[in-house]
């Protein structure tokens, strides 16, 4: 299989996952953590790489040439991603690693291997408002020409809204973390609040993570990871991915990075059949999540 063939979903456990997901899933079910690691748990487009990066920037100090010594997905592997080759597989990457490890994953947390828990691995899950989650998940599906074929827009919605997207559930996934959250080592965290305060939540992070950081180079790691910083960041834009596997024609991987970006893009039918289907898919547990 090349980069340019749009895969299938396929289910484990009820959960569809990309086809080349599912092909080596017994690797990652079996992966091994070690209680050094540390888990960075999104569902797909919820600001994984920003949580990625301000971890890798607070982990080593704000030394900008350490957190650019590789791209993104080698410095903090996705756990789950298997590629056609197999080298450049995250699983292959964690598997000859040394702990302690970052690792990325967008599995619910049923999916998360069971290793992680026994040793006690600390999380940080990142949730998104789901009006600006969708929209950005529809111009990634664009652009990444390994993911299914988005169709329209509307088309798209009705897909997210039933949980039949890659990963599943938006609604299941913010709420299963949530709910472990007191049980396990889990920071949740809100995009919106690192839009708002950077400062403030990068002091959470920090703090989570056992670093104590001077006041200037908590600033300095926000400013490193600023959205239009990033974006100039090889090493964290994934403009290394060729543009057999990302068409940049379509749509950018850094494309705004913004809260509320989906009012220029729900018509005002399209919002009211979300905001009632949202209001009773989440009536059971009222995460604080905010649209603005």
């Amino acid at each position: 299989m090349d980069g340019t063939t749009r895969e299938a979903l396929f289910q484990i456990q009820g959960i569809p996952l990309p086809e080349r997901l599912v092909k080596y899933w017994a690797r990652v079910e079996q992966f091994q953590a070690s209680k050094e690691d540390l888990l960075i748990a999104t569902y797909p487009k919820a600001g994984t790489t920003w949580t990625q990066e301000v971890v890798d920037h607070i982990l080593n100090e704000g030394d900008v040439g350490r957190c650019r010594r590789a791209p993104t997905q080698v410095r903090m592997p996705f756990l789950e991603m298997t590629s056609p080759d197999g080298l450049s597989a995250g699983i292959t990457k964690l598997e000859v690693m040394d702990p302690p490890r970052v690792i990325k994953t967008h599995l619910p947390i049923q999916l998360v291997p069971r290793s992680f828990w026994e040793a006690g691995c600390k999380v940080i899950y990142m949730a998104r408002n789901p009006k600006d989650t969708v929209v950005s998940y529809y111009f990634f599906d664009r652009m990444n020409l390994t993911q299914p074929e988005p169709g329209t827009w509307q088309q798209y919605l009705e897909k997210f809204m039933t949980g039949q997207l890659g990963w599943g559930s938006w609604y299941d996934h913010v709420k299963g973390y949530w709910r472990e959250r007191q049980n396990k080592k889990i920071l949740y965290i809100f995009f919106e609040d690192m839009k708002e305060d950077p400062v403030r939540e990068v002091i959470r992070i920090a703090q989570f993570l056992g670093k104590q950081l001077s006041k200037s180079m908590i600033d300095h790691i926000v400013q490193m990871t600023a959205f239009s910083a990033m974006r100039e960041n090889p090493m964290a834009n994934y403009s290394t991915i060729p543009d057999t596997i990302f068409d940049r024609t379509a749509s950018e991987f850094m494309r705004k990075g913004e809260v509320g970006d989906w009012k220029n893009h729900f018509n005002a039918e399209e919002d009211a059949a979300f905001e009632e289907h949202y209001c009773r898919l989440m009536a059971d547990c009222p995460i604080p999540i905010r649209f603005t």
